[in-house]
Parts: structure tokens; C-alpha cells; sequence
């Protein structure tokens, strides 16, 4: 029997503002450099007596990623009180949402090998984080440093299919949550959250079967590793004759293995009510319109753009995009130079990433600017340099922050065009590989390239590879009369 597994995502995002939920304390987003308990109040340690006020920003960004994500927005939301106890959860409850959240009924489009398939949205709302724990000699600490932090959840249907579509959900919402500004998509300072809810079924079946949710992946890596690990795992308990019994999972790096944490909790479970010391909030359509108009070019808009104003191929502007900053800094290079903008790409998208995948560097921290970059492309253009002095430029660039034309002239490796010149370092290749010489005459004119190569050594790469063309090939027709 052939099997299917049937997947939906939860994502927790940390949003982008000065303070937290519901109280004015200052939001640093890592906190692991901070003393303990340093950026707290009575509020967000749920003092007796104290009462909290909504974030009108957190509330306008996640509207923002609404209206990004094709959802419908409430008139009317309400926050509720999610009850459980945990060491970090100041409270004893959570502020959240459940009835009615800000953003219900949207999707996100992605692009697979298949083409493009549609992921329904079932909500994205607001709630606050909570503390963090700390085991230490055999004792938990907690840091409050955390707790009330605003965060976005957004909830998919159970829409994917396979690792590859989970994959390319996960990295296009945090493309666009990058985008809109909600969140700064530094994984490694834990911004952004999964949990994955995995189930298989036979192919052809509707059935929801049992799932298991892997809880609190930081990572794409441990996000598809460990739904790839629980599609195998299902389905050979089913071939096995055994049943999958629903329930919270944690993902073991080292292992690479989904570990049992404990029995999957339904909505009930927490018994869900209003929050009391909140109101109902309304939001008006003229508050709707007012955030739509702060939307900005989105991945998907800007890719097409790309495609029809730079004459980009759409895997050439899909790479592109996929990084806003990277996205920034093309448009850059591209505006300042003379460059054709699909040769720009393929620097950016080829040699300059290779040095930043070697040194592990993001682009922002690039000692090379863009106009750095277009400086560089302008001396590859013009013949000054050819392309792979222009590759080893760059590369001293990359390290030293110094301009092209600068190293160019200290390095003397300005690409030599001159015809007499040349012409006397073709002739001694020529008398030097009479043997050679031979084969291209006999009609093997691969040999062609060979002899370019010891002309290109005999100037340590500085001749202008289709001067030196031409002048083989002028002398060799010459010597075969």
C-alpha cells in the first residue's frame, strides 16, 4: 500500500516592536546577552492587581501579515486566556487567541517541482511569549527577560504533501515576514518557531489521521529533517500492522530522531475563555485600509518584476528575491552601474556567493558594496581586466573592503590589449609547439584552446583573451599557405 503524509504548520514569529505586549517594556530580540530578569515589570511577571494594555503595533503588524497572507480580517477580536502551568509561564495562562483572532481564511502560494500548489491559511493571531528556563547543577531558573514578547501565530490547514512543500512554505512566509518588517528572520537568535503536525495515510484516502506535532524547531534543517524522519517512521508503523497514537514529539539533533515528550493536547484541554481584563477589540475597515497602505513590494510582486524590467530568467529572479536584503542589494549595483542587469545577477548569484557560503557572511555585512561590486563589473565590461582576474579581484575585495580599480592598479593586473605586443608572445607560442601547430592545421581545432592557454600563462593571465583569438588564428591560417 502506497501512503501519503498530510502536514500543516504552526508558526510562532517574535514581531518587530519596541516593547512588548502588554506592557511598555523594552523588546531586545536576543535576549541570551542580557543579565536574567533584567527587562521586566509587574506586568509581564503578572504581579497581583496589575492589568494589561494591548501593543497597538503588534496588532497593525500582524493586520500587515494578514492582509499579506490573503486573509480575511475581523471586525471583532477577542483575546483569550490559554490555561497551563509551566515554570516559565509567569501567569499560570497565556494571552492569546482562539474564537476569534485578527486574521482567519487566507493562503500562501508556493512553487514545487509540480508546479504551484495553494496552502490554506486557518488563522494567524497575537499572543505573548513566555520566560525561559535555565537547568543548571541539578536546579531550573527562569528569565523573565522573554515572557510577554509579542508573537505571531500562523496556522496552515494540513495542505503539504511532502518535505519539498514544507520546505518551500516554511522559507517563503519567512521571506515575507522579512519583507513587511514583522520579524528580523534571525533563526539563530530564535525569532521564528515550528511545529510541524505530521500524519500519513493511505493515497486516495480524506482520512485525518492520528498526527504527531513536533514542537519548537528553530531551524529549516531541523524542520525538514525531522518531518522527513517522521513520514518514514509512520508509515513503517502501519506496514508493521501497529497504529500511530497521537501525540507532542521533540526533535534529537544529534540523534536525528522525534522523541515522545507526551500526549498531544486538544483546544479543550486548555480550557480557552476570554480574557477579562481585555475587551473586545474593534477593528475598522478605515484602520484595515490604512495598514494595507503600508504594505511594501512583496517577494512574489518583485520577482515578476524583476523578471519583466531586468529581462532576469524566473530561477535567476526567484534566487534573488528569496533574501530581501540580497533583493536590495542588486537593485543597487544594478542603478549605479552601466552593467547589463542579467550580468550583474550572475555575479551576485555566482562568484559573490560562493565567497559569502565560504566565510558564512549575510550580505549586510559585506565589506563590498554594491557600488563596490558595479565598479568592479564596469572593469570586467570595458576590458580592462578579464573575468577571472575580475573573480580574483573580488575576492581580495571581499577581505579587505578595498575598490577594484585600486587593487587593479597596486596589483598591475590590468588586462593587456595591445595588438604588437601580443602578436610577438603568439608568435613564440606558435615556434615553440610546432607539434601542436600541426594538429590545429590537420584540422583538430580543439587545439585551439590549448594554445590560447600558454599565451594567457606567458602573460600570467593578463592578455585580452579575444585579442589573442584573433591573432592565433590570423597566424596559424597564415602558416598553413
Amino acid at each position: 500500500m502506497k501512503y501519503e503524509p498530510v502536514i500543516g504548520l504552526e508558526v510562532h514569529a517574535q514581531i518587530h516592536t519596541r516593547s512588548k505586549m502588554f506592557c511598555s517594556c523594552p523588546v531586545v530580540e536576543d535576549t541570551g546577552d542580557l543579565p536574567p530578569n533584567t527587562y521586566v515589570c509587574p506586568v509581564c511577571t503578572a504581579m497581583p492587581g496589575v492589568l494589561p494594555v494591548i501593543n497597538r503595533r503588534a496588532v497593525e503588524m500582524t493586520i500587515l501579515t494578514g492582509l499579506a497572507l490573503n486573509c480575511e480580517i475581523n471586525s471583532i477580536t477577542v483575546f483569550s486566556r490559554k490555561n497551563y502551568f509551566y515554570p516559565d509561564l509567569p501567569k499560570g495562562y497565556q494571552i492569546s487567541q482562539y474564537d476569534l483572532p485578527l486574521c482567519a481564511d487566507g493562503y500562501l502560494e508556493i512553487e514545487t517541482e509540480n508546479g504551484t500548489r495553494r496552502i490554506g491559511i486557518t488563522r494567524a493571531h497575537l499572543e505573548e511569549d513566555a520566560g525561559k528556563l535555565y537547568h543548571v547543577d541539578g536546579v531550573s531558573l527562569v528569565d523573565f527577560n522573554r515572557a510577554g514578547v509579542p508573537l505571531i501565530e500562523i496556522v496552515s490547514q494540513p495542505d503539504m504533501r511532502s518535505v519539498e512543500e514544507v520546505r518551500a512554505y516554511a522559507t517563503k512566509l519567512h521571506s515575507i515576514l522579512v519583507y513587511l518588517g514583522v520579524n528580523s528572520g534571525d533563526m539563530e537568535k530564535g525569532v521564528m518557531r515550528f511545529e510541524a503536525n505530521v500524519s500519513v495515510r493511505p493515497v486516495g484516502s480524506n482520512v485525518l489521521n492520528p498526527r504527531h506535532e513536533i514542537k519548537n524547531l528553530n531551524s529549516f534543517r531541523a524542520l525538514t529533517r525531522s518531518v522527513a524522519y517522521e513520514i518514514e517512521q509512520q508509515i513503517a508503523t502501519l506496514e508493521a500492522g501497529d497504529t500511530v497514537v497521537q501525540q507532542t514529539m521533540g526533535w534529537d539533533e544529534t540523534r536525528g530522531i522525534t522523541v515522545p515528550q507526551r500526549g498531544k493536547e486538544h483546544a479543550h484541554d486548555y480550557r480557552y475563555f476570554p480574557e477579562p481584563d481585555l475587551p473586545p477589540l474593534e477593528i475598522s475597515r478605515e484602520w484595515v485600509e490604512e495598514v494595507r497602505a503600508q504594505l511594501p513590494e512583496l517577494p512574489d510582486a518583485k520577482r515578476a518584476r524583476f523578471i519583466a524590467e531586468y529581462g532576469l530568467s524566473a530561477y535567476d529572479a526567484g534566487v534573488l528575491v528569496a533574501d530581501k536584503d540580497v533583493a536590495d542589494y542588486y537593485e543597487a549595483a544594478v542603478a549605479v552601474g552601466k552593467a547589463d542587469p542579467k550580468t550583474v545577477a550572475n555575479w551576485v548569484t555566482g562568484a559573490l556567493f560562493r565567497l559569502m557560503k565560504e566565510t558564512g557572511q549575510e550580505i549586510g555585512a559585506l565589506l563590498v558594496s554594491p557600488q563596490a561590486l558595479a565598479e568592479l563589473i564596469g572593469l570586467v565590461e570595458d576590458g580592462t581586466i578579464n573575468l577571472n582576474t575580475g573573480k580574483e579581484v573580488l575576492a581580495e575585495m571581499f577581505a579587505s573592503g578595498r575598490g577594484a580599480r585600486q587593487i587593479v592598479e597596486e596589483r598591475g593586473l590590468a588586462q593587456v590589449s595591445d595588438v604588437a605586443a601580443l602578436g610577438k608572445i603568439v608568435t613564440q607560442v606558435l615556434e615553440e609547439n610546432p607539434a601542436q601547430v600541426s594538429k590545429y592545421l590537420s584540422g583538430k581545432v580543439q587545439v585551439l584552446g590549448w594554445l590560447m592557454g600558454q599565451v594567457m600563462r606567458a602573460t600570467r593571465g593578463k592578455a585580452n583573451p579575444q585579442v589573442v583569438r584573433e591573432l592565433l588564428q590570423a597566424q596559424l591560417e597564415a602558416r598553413r599557405g
